[in-house]
């Protein structure tokens, strides 16, 4: 009888190892997919910078060649300005325009 029972306390054991050796694999596994996510998006962000800075030289050039006019740059800028007040307005906490109530 206490072979049996050793026998099991060692399967036991053994399955709990194993289980614990499989946790840390499926974690490593899911640490390298998120630093890989990581990377990912720390390149976009550098590609979207690279992208912006092209804006300027490609605007000043269409002024330059006549392909838009001052109004026209003009009209954009607005636009500009509407959208990032828009942005800034759609941000706003809705609690921040209701007032405590005074007893």
């Amino acid at each position: 009888m206490a072979d049996v029972s050793i026998g099991r306390n060692i399967a036991a054991t053994l399955q709990v190892e194993q289980a614990e050796a499989d946790k840390k694999i499926a974690e490593a596994k899911a640490e390298e997919r998120r630093a890989l996510a990581v990377a990912e998006e720390q390149e976009m962000r550098v590609k979207l910078v690279e992208a912006e800075t092209d804006v300027p030289r490609a605007l000043s050039e269409a002024l330059r060649s006549g392909n838009i006019g001052y109004m026209d740059y003009v009209n954009l800028k607005n636009k500009e300005s509407d959208t990032k007040m828009r942005e800034n307005i759609g941000n706003i906490p809705l609690d921040m325009f209701s007032k405590p109530v005074d007893k």
